[in-house]
């Protein structure tokens, strides 16, 4: 159960090779740069009374947006739901969360804490973690996106296994775009292709 990830972790921004689109926009820049400054590169879940928000990648008309979201899913107007929706596991996309599946986007990190293990890419390269989200109209107008991090079993015989029996759900580049496509449905077939995918860099995972 990941409930730590983030950026470089210095408050900085820094050289990521090969950044995940959109972030090398200047937009994009300025709303890491003041993310960074202020949560020194560390997503954190947010409590039911904080506004805590972490970036996200998701698609926009067009191509793709970067945001700030809420690390904890709404599925209404009344605010983060009372059961655990900060993680949600790959097997059950399509019976607890299959409404959020249909509307999903990417975490951009380079690491993540699991058991006190930090894990990293080779060369702390910069990777984008499956969430799924919600996005609803609170009471004063304003619309809130809302996500939950995508989680899988640990790969038999990775470092990440010895740490925890589950990890978080990394796609590699080539899952990007599909996982994004709005117009591609969240089921069976997108859950096994995404789990198949996910097996080769989720064995590269490394602690520091």
């Amino acid at each position: 159960m990941c409930a730590s990830y983030g950026l470089g972790g210095d408050g900085k921004i820094i050289p990521l090779p090969g950044g995940l689109e959109p972030m090398s926009e200047q937009g994009s820049l300025s709303l890491l740069d003041e993310w960074m400054q202020q949560r020194g590169g560390g997503a954190k879940i947010t409590g039911k009374n904080a506004l805590n928000l972490n970036p996200i990648i998701r698609a926009s008309e067009g191509g793709r947006e970067l945001l700030l979201a809420w690390w904890w899913l709404w599925l209404d107007g009344s605010g983060p739901v009372k059961f655990s929706a900060f993680n949600s596991r790959d097997d059950r996309l399509l019976r607890s969360w299959k409404r959020p599946f249909q509307h999903r986007a990417l975490l951009p990190a380079t690491w993540y804490i699991e058991k006190k293990g930090r894990f990293t890419l080779p060369g702390e390269e910069i990777f984008g973690i499956a969430a799924v989200t919600s996005t609803v109209t609170r009471d004063d107008g304003s619309e809130l996106v809302s996500y939950s991090m995508v989680t899988r079993d640990a790969p038999a015989g990775s470092e990440a296994a010895e740490y925890w029996g589950r990890m978080p759900l990394v796609l590699p580049r080539e899952m990007h775009d599909e996982w994004l496509d709005p117009e591609r449905p969240g089921d069976a077939e997108l859950v096994a292709e995404v789990q198949h995918a996910s097996e080769e860099i989720s064995r590269a995972m490394t602690t520091v």
